[in-house]
């Protein structure tokens, strides 16, 4: 038996696929890219188990986990008159020509170097599609996409729901009711709070060091005084 993923471009699966592997070398997982209009073919007749798809999609008889916000961009020619812009809003860009949408992205991206006009994509796809002679600037105030993974009703298994517990950054033994309540940390948050516990082991040991060097100060006697004060005093002393 193997699994059945298919996801649409801007997703990039390998992540999961290798802590799959890792964890269930016994139920091989096959990933397959297709097109946006494809993204659920084959899902609700059994022939996938699962799929990251784009939304909005048909919801109805499927599991659906909404994941990311995917930033809009504008794909321009790098010649263009904004492709030195931090980013752009739609009125920046109300007046500019639309290359003609192809049913391969790549394409459409090909028509934007050549010229014939701008494309507006997910980051995702554009990073996918990436090319030196087209620049991809965010849209500040256009409207977010979201990708979501998706599976049947009828296929709720311990399988299925094993692959979501490592979308979700679940640990290998832990529970569904766990990986909610306790969601996984992003790798900059973990981090910083593994920097954030090294620095309270440090501060620890150097205080148990502090106590010891405290207490030998306080032991220490002070070094005599010299100079003329001490003079005058001895001579007091003297008589």
């Amino acid at each position: 038996m193997t699994l059945q993923l298919r996801y649409v471009a801007g997703v990039s699966p390998a992540k999961w696929l290798r802590v799959w592997a890792e964890r269930r070398p016994d139920l091989p997982l096959a990933a397959e890219r297709v097109d946006e209009s494809a993204q659920l073919d084959g899902v609700r007749e059994g022939e996938v188990d699962l799929a990251f798809v784009r939304l909005p999609v048909e919801t109805d008889g499927l599991h659906v986990i909404a994941l990311w916000e995917e930033q809009p961009v504008a794909v321009l020619a790098k010649e263009h008159a904004f492709a030195d812009e931090a980013s752009l809003t739609l009125a920046d860009l109300a007046d500019e020509p639309h290359a003609p949408v192809q049913d391969d992205v790549a394409m459409t991206i090909e028509l934007v170097a050549a010229g014939t006009g701008m494309a507006l994509v997910p980051h995702g796809v554009a990073r996918l599609h990436a090319r030196k002679d087209v620049v991809a600037i965010p849209v500040t105030d256009a409207a977010t996409t979201r990708i979501a993974l998706v599976w049947t009703l009828e296929r709720d298994d311990a399988d299925i729901q094993e692959f979501v517990g490592v979308v979700r950054g679940r640990k290998a033994q832990s529970s569904r009711g766990q990986a909610d309540d306790e969601p996984a940390l992003s790798p900059a948050k973990a981090a910083k709070k593994a920097a954030a516990e090294r620095r309270a082991a440090e501060a620890a040991k150097g205080g148990k060091g502090s106590g010891k060097g405290a207490k030998s100060a306080k032991s220490a006697r002070p070094a005599p005084r010299t100079g003329s004060g001490a003079k005058q005093r001895s001579r007091r002393r003297g008589r």
